[in-house]
């Protein structure tokens, strides 16, 4: 078979598809991981900054695992941005803002990505299917997707995911000392729940109700260049 011919056989559109939704997981994770940088390093501990994780290099903050789940199944981690929880004037309320941080940036993102890709859409069928539009409805589409799954999955209370260190802070001294000594089985907690599909059902509903709230909020900018354009 000659090279011509292999690249006849490629589609392109199913691996343009794969390109865009990467990227899109990529940009969710950036952002996440960034966010827990900014406000542990606004909140007194500046060892992310010292690691080199305050950059806009997705490639630092890739957990190949996490994001193989997040293009397949559209909930996934990151590499967690490293927290020296000593450094905070108020270690369990800091660790605990620290922590909601990521999440919250994906919701944002998400927004933000939705507010996008209304004025994308519009101009898709304004202009009768550019295929550059297209695209990049795709992209704004996936990463709202994403980035809201990844709020949601990152946000129930199981080691090492960001939800655990919120439930953490609002426990008492004693019982937050004992947890935290499991808290490195948590990892293998989480595998079980996923590979036995515990978890599917409600990370689905919640991402969904998610999605839904967020796409009432933001379609406003399709709705005003109807008005405006047509």
């Amino acid at each position: 078979m000659t090279f011509q011919n292999w690249l006849g056989q490629l589609d392109f559109a199913y691996l343009l598809n794969i390109f865009i939704t990467v990227a899109s997981a990529l940009l969710c994770i950036m952002v996440h991981e960034i966010c827990h940088g900014l406000t542990a390093y606004a909140l007194g501990d500046p060892t992310a900054k010292r690691a080199g994780r305050l950059h806009f290099n997705p490639i630092r903050h890739i957990d190949v695992a996490g994001l193989i789940l997040m293009v397949v199944m559209r909930f996934g981690w990151a590499k967690a941005v490293p927290v020296n929880p000593r450094n905070f004037k108020h270690p369990k309320r800091d660790m605990a803002i620290t922590a909601l941080a990521g999440p919250l940036s994906n919701v944002v993102l998400a927004a933000v990505a939705l507010l996008f890709y209304n004025v994308a859409f519009f101009f898709y069928l304004y202009l009768d299917g550019n295929e550059i539009l297209r695209y990049l409805t795709l992209f704004f589409s996936y990463t709202a997707m994403l980035s809201t799954g990844l709020a949601v999955f990152n946000l129930f209370p199981i080691p090492p995911l960001d939800g655990s260190k919120v439930l953490f802070s609002v426990l008492p001294d004693r019982a937050y000392s004992q947890l935290l000594r499991y808290e490195r089985y948590g990892m293998a907690l989480l595998v079980v729940l996923l590979v036995t599909d515990v978890l599917d059902g409600p990370l689905l509903f919640l991402r969904q109700g998610l999605m839904h709230g967020l796409e009432a909020i933001c379609s406003w900018p399709f709705d005003l260049l109807c008005q405006i354009l047509l």
